[in-house]
């Protein structure tokens, strides 16, 4: 991804994806266990409905605890040794994950249909952002797989000592509802790459492009039981997975306090690894010096971008007191040209939120503001009477004090502060309990150094923001989370280091 999560994919993304399906069947909805499609053990479905109407869309096979164990088993067979997985080549599993992204590509227009229609958001970020995203990792980790070494050690003795690096084993993997399959590709492309095998469960809000997937994953086709797809409930189907003994690593996306509960079953269970990738309440630095146009055209897509459900989201912006007024008012200027509709407009900069329950929080937070004294300078309401749309909002005069200010909102709300001080900023912007992302606006590099270097976040931009890139890695610091994803780092969430030592008759 280039600046602004805007992909540099070439002419499509110049020229604009094709217009999605006006009527798209939904092929793919039970549970996907051993490369088989299976009904719940329960016999229970639950329904996925579309945000944009409110209407349902389909009925899902709910997995359980029964559906949990059976793919577990599917996937340790899968990993014992001399199954067809572990015999394959390294490089052969690289051939397989680019396959994986070529069917992707030629389903890419299906896929991004789909997205749009179960989570709400535009078809364009679905088709030149996600779909993008999810080929580009596909493709990156496939050229890892043949080169995942160890190190030659120099040791005392008559010794000589190296390094593997082995798969974990069975990963359980939970992905949320905001990026249903660029999550989804994000956690099993580094698990697969390494040579482990999948559980995974995807959101109960938005499970249709991941159980697409099961069926692309069969016809590369994947050994059976190496990724198993379990749609169903976190309580259920997710707790299942983080206190599963047979289970060996549990990677999750979601809010820091499913996190917590996570961590505190796998180490009841059989002390798992764990991976988190929680929430965040990112600062947002803009400097007098700095290039205001870019500044307030960062902010309000950092604010905005897929809705304001992003755990990346510009959600704290800080302004030096000299140009506060004018970032003001120009951020009001961009968001009142925002273009609220239709998802599947390609036209469309803003879709509904993900449900009413949702919906419902965002607006008792923009309340809250009122009612502490921040200046609403537009939005503030619903939009429309059909679907979960909420006005692209802004506040002005905030104070750190306030809910909105401290709060995770998730939701397509502009939080805008004033400060006077390089000290004073960098303290109020690492006094939160998060610490995922953050954005350093100023033309004077020893100044953005100091900054960057003062800030706790995993991921610090620089006159940019949202410029994620598949090579680099991506976590967060105190209750945003632990470990990280993609790049390099990312494959080490996935292996175990083995030390081998071997006794020589003499000294070399």
């Amino acid at each position: 991804m280039a600046e602004n999560g805007v992909v540099d994919n070439g002419d499509t993304a110049r020229a604009g994806p094709p217009p999605p399906a006006k009527h798209l069947p939904v092929k793919y909805t039970k549970i996907f266990i051993n490369n088989e499609w299976h009904e719940s053990v329960s016999g229970r479905k639950f329904a996925t409905f579309n945000p944009a109407s409110g209407e349902k869309i389909c009925d899902v096979e709910e997995g359980d605890k029964p559906d949990v164990d059976k793919a577990v088993e599917a996937a340790r067979a899968a990993f014992q040794q001399g199954s067809p997985w572990r015999c394959l080549d390294t490089s052969s599993r690289g051939r397989l994950l680019c396959k994986w992204a070529d069917l992707i590509e030629r389903d890419r227009h299906i896929l991004a249909t789909l997205e749009t229609l179960d989570t709400g958001k535009p078809f364009l970020q679905s088709f030149a952002i996600d779909l993008e995203g999810c080929i580009r990792t596909l493709r990156y980790y496939a050229g890892w797989a043949d080169k995942i070494q160890g190190k030659s050690i120099p040791v005392d003795g008559n010794f000589v000592t190296f390094t593997r690096h082995e798969p974990i084993g069975v990963c359980g993997q939970i992905t949320p509802w905001n990026f249903p399959l660029l999550m989804f590709v994000w956690k099993v492309a580094p698990a697969l790459c390494c040579g482990n095998t999948v559980v995974i469960k995807p959101s109960e809000h938005t499970p249709l492009t991941a159980l697409y997937m099961g069926a692309l994953i069969k016809e590369v086709p994947f050994p059976p039981g190496v990724v198993n797809i379990i749609p169903g409930y976190g309580p259920t189907a997710g707790a299942a997975i983080a206190c599963h003994k047979d289970i060996d690593k549990v990677a999750f996306t979601g809010s820091t306090e499913v996190g917590k509960s996570i961590m505190e079953a796998a180490s009841k269970s059989n002390l798992k690894r764990v991976t988190l990738e929680l929430g965040g309440k990112n600062p947002f630095v803009v400097f007098a010096d700095s290039d205001l146009d870019l500044a307030v055209d960062c902010a309000s897509q950092g604010a905005f971008f897929n809705q304001g459900q992003c755990c990346t989201a510009a959600a704290r912006i800080f302004v030096e007191e000299p140009v506060y007024k004018e970032f003001v008012r120009r951020s009001v200027e961009r968001v009142k040209r925002r273009v609220v509709g239709n998802p599947l407009d390609p036209k469309t900069e803003q879709g509904p939120q993900i449900n009413q329950e949702q919906l419902n929080k965002i607006l008792s937070l923009i309340e809250s503001g009122k009612r502490e004294g921040a200046r609403l300078e537009c939005g503030g309401c619903v939009f429309g009477d059909v679907g979960h749309y909420i006005q692209p909002t802004v506040f002005s005069e905030v104070t750190d004090s306030m809910r909105i200010a401290k709060e995770e909102i998730f939701g397509p709300v502009q939080v805008i502060m004033k400060f006077k001080s390089t000290e004073e900023v960098i303290r109020r912007a690492n006094n939160s309990e998060f610490g995922l992302t953050a954005g350093v606006f100023t033309k004077n590099l020893d100044k953005a150094m100091t900054v960057s270097s003062s800030l706790q976040s995993g991921t610090v931009w620089i006159n940019c923001y949202n410029a994620l890139h598949v090579q680099a890695p991506f976590g967060g610091f105190k209750m945003s989370g632990s470990g990280r994803e993609m790049g390099e780092y990312g494959l080490n969430e996935y292996t175990e280091v083995k030390t081998v030592t071997i006794k020589l008759s003499q000294k070399c």
